[in-house]
């Protein structure tokens, strides 16, 4: 008897039923990461991506190995909508970059089963945080066949070979800046910020415009001044 071939809904389904995130504190930090992740990359060929099921290799039969990052970065890959990340579907190139924001329900038993998941399958840079203990890791490799080396805390400030972002450490736990000592901001810190240079902006134009009247009271060309 001939087997019907399954679905790739069956086979690679974009959803594993888990939730983003277990809590606010997790759930800011992951938003924290892929808002400035893609800030950081927005003019390369990168596509990054949050709590997104990667599949690194195709399967007959169900389960198909799968992991989904807090957040990944895949240099070489273009921006865009995706259901889920099929490896063989993109040129066969792996994230090379993903985070780990643990959550109290995580145990290292499967941090453990994550990072020898990202070892198999080609991950460069893995980094883990745990907001709650204010616990940081990561494990780094140069190339893609090493093993990973160990990243603690006592080895902050630590800047990613891939990225150059840089990580830090203060009382209140991990601090991550962007190449150019950007601190990473919530997304609305961005927007207070956009938000004050409108405003700055407005400022301005209000007095450029008080000054053009003024020298045209006075019988002047603004535009000849």
């Amino acid at each position: 008897m001939v087997q019907t071939p399954l679905s790739p809904q069956i086979l690679y389904p974009d959803s594993d039923g888990k939730p983003m995130a277990e809590n606010t504190r997790q759930y800011r930090w992951i938003v924290r990461l892929v808002t400035n992740l893609k800030k950081l990359l927005k003019d390369q060929t990168a596509f990054v991506a949050g709590d997104l099921l990667w599949y690194p290799v195709q399967v007959n039969q169900p389960p198909a190995p799968c992991q989904a990052p807090d957040a990944m970065v895949v240099l070489g890959r273009p921006d865009g909508e995706r259901g889920s990340y099929k490896q063989w579907e993109e040129e066969g190139i792996a994230p090379q970059v993903v985070f780990e924001i643990l959550s109290p329900s995580n145990t290292w038993q499967e941090m453990r089963k994550k990072e020898a998941f990202y070892q198999t399958h080609g991950v460069l840079e893995m980094y883990g945080y745990d907001p709650d203990r204010l616990d940081f890791w990561g494990r780094v490799r140069d190339h893609k066949d090493e093993g990973f080396r160990l990243v603690m805390p006592a080895d902050l400030p630590w800047s990613s070979p891939l990225l150059n972002i840089r990580f830090a450490w203060d009382d209140q736990g991990l601090l991550i800046f962007h190449p150019d000592g950007e601190p990473f901001k919530d997304p609305d810190q961005f927007a207070d910020e956009r938000d004050a240079a409108r405003q700055e902006l407005a400022v301005v134009k209000q007095e450029r415009d008080r000054l053009a009247a003024k020298l045209r009271e006075l019988g002047l060309d603004p535009d000849q001044v």
